[in-house]
């Protein structure tokens, strides 16, 4: 089931618009009760008892799908953020022109059989491929940050993908768990790399200064990293990879070499995030914003909520400590929380709504 390109303009146009929450909560309101409706017809979910998930409806692609690429989309597999994943999913496929073209390869930590068994159950027609990330890889190289979540070791596969995905994938689209898009991926797919090994939207209005401690700019040799270049800031949950150009520059090992760094002289805080900083700030391909309306989820220490930025939107992303399903589940959401619920495919998610 495909969307076209109108009704996915005027979704953008319509995130900011007063009238937009209400028509999602009524909206999601009536598929909680009646089932998923598709194409006239209610189709109530798959009676699993096993499954914790409502099964999602099958999407299809659109008439002009016959030329298109497979879309390579990475995303990390925590039992945790299961739930963030399978919103994620649903809205990847959801606003997809050619949503049969997309392709998911999951990194998981261990093997956890539910898990698995819950993606099948949940998107049966889905097409996607589970890579174990070893940990040990990053043992010893972890430094404790400001928030236990950032210290695990999955949230570092992203600097592996290229050595753990097939050869044969040459560019992949890395995403977070506890985000939503709301337009069609493949334009962010498409982007020109202009010949840089990644591409992510950047925020060169932020101070980059408190990314890196005093040790580091204090260091002369450390301070003169970013010499020649024009550092910006970058979310890493948002990112289009040239993998291949990635394995030719050997990024992992220039990465690994500043958790080297950290372990002796404690130079950031801020778990993966910093080594992508050290390495390619300055030095990759610019996105729109709107392709990463980051910080959702507040900040790392209280998760405060947050209004949406200005401008058009095509993702919606919760970093930051507060998630949506955790705060809506508390029966404390912040409005733009609201805004993630329709994705939500938990068996139990329209509780919130009896107030």
């Amino acid at each position: 089931m495909a969307s076209s390109p109108t009704t996915r303009h005027r979704l953008a146009g319509l995130l900011s618009s007063p009238f937009f929450l209400f028509f999602l909560l009524f909206h999601y309101h009536i598929a909680a009760a009646e089932g998923i409706r598709l194409a006239g017809i209610i189709r109530k979910p798959t009676p699993d008892v096993a499954n914790i998930f409502r099964e999602a409806p099958a999407f299809r692609n659109g008439d002009s799908c016959s030329d298109e690429e497979r879309i390579h989309i990475a995303m990390t597999l925590d039992s945790n953020y299961l739930r963030g994943t399978m919103a994620a999913v649903l809205s990847i496929l959801q606003h997809s022109t050619c949503p049969e073209m997309v392709e998911f390869h999951f990194l998981s930590a261990r093997f956890e059989p539910d898990v698995l068994s819950n993606i099948k159950a949940t998107f049966p027609y889905l097409k996607f491929n589970v890579y174990r990330f070893d940990s040990n890889k990053v043992r010893g190289k972890i430094s404790k940050s400001i928030r236990q979540a950032l210290d695990q070791p999955l949230n570092y596969a992203r600097i592996y993908l290229a050595d753990i995905i097939p050869s044969d994938v040459k560019r992949v689209l890395y995403l977070d768990s506890d985000l939503v898009v709301v337009d069609d991926v493949a334009k962010l797919w498409k982007v020109d790399l202009q010949g840089k090994v990644l591409a992510a939207p950047e925020y060169c209005h932020a101070n980059f200064t408190p990314y890196f401690t005093n040790v580091f700019w204090s260091d002369p040799e450390l301070s003169r990293t970013f010499q020649g270049r024009k550092p910006c800031y970058f979310n890493t949950g948002v990112m289009v990879v040239d993998v291949e150009r990635w394995r030719q520059g050997d990024y992992t090992k220039k990465m690994e070499e500043w958790m080297k760094v950290q372990k002796h002289k404690r130079i950031y805080h801020l778990g993966s995030l910093p080594p992508f900083l050290l390495v390619l700030a300055g030095d990759i391909t610019a996105v729109d914003h709107r392709w990463n309306q980051h910080g959702l989820g507040g900040d790392n220490l209280e998760g405060k909520c947050r209004s949406l930025h200005p401008g058009p939107i095509s993702l919606l992303h919760w970093s930051g400590k507060g998630k949506p399903w955790l705060r809506l589940d508390s029966r404390k959401p912040c409005t733009v929380d609201h805004l993630w619920a329709p994705y939500d495919l938990y068996r139990s998610s329209a509780h919130y709504f009896e107030e």
